[in-house]
């Protein structure tokens, strides 16, 4: 059955830069299972899977606008260090989760001052060429339930 738009699909996977770093992979945990077409994935990669088949082999590369943006410095402010009251050690590098009129996300902290906490709310990955190397594990029909929700069950 070839990846097209409401099949679940699972991939097996190892995220890598453009120095060999590896980001992130599966490999000893479950696949990575998705509904096509749902935004479940980043656009590039998701584009690059469409057609694909279990026991595809494919190897993709995602520039930023394709995959997690990019940077945009304007992600980054000077908030109060007493909002992160609570936290013993307040370290650069370090990422909490903020809720913002657009859901729930990720801020990195940047510098840490005596008053002040330069926060950067861009994603991780922004700015980054992603290297994909794919198994695609396995791909079939979506429940309606799946469908219904915008994500696999089970």
């Amino acid at each position: 059955m070839q990846i097209s738009k409401n099949k679940v699909v699972a991939i097996d996977y190892t995220l890598t830069d453009d120095d060999g770093n590896t980001l992130d992979t599966s490999a000893n945990r479950e696949p990575l299972k998705y509904i096509q077409g749902a935004g479940n994935i980043i656009p590039g990669l998701e584009r690059a899977l469409e057609g694909e088949e279990s026991g595809s082999q494919v190897n993709v590369t995602v520039q930023p606008d394709e995959g997690y943006g990019q940077r945009d410095e304007n992600l980054k402010q000077q908030v109060p260090r007493n909002l992160f009251e609570g936290v013993d050690t307040l370290e650069p590098g370090m990422q909490f989760q903020a809720q913002t009129e657009g859901g729930v996300q990720i801020i990195t902290v940047a510098e840490v001052g005596d008053e002040q906490v330069l926060v950067d709310a861009n994603h991780p990955l922004a700015g980054v060429t992603l290297n994909f190397d794919v198994n695609v594990v396995e791909v079939r029909d979506a429940t309606e339930e799946e469908l219904e929700h915008g994500h696999v069950h089970g």
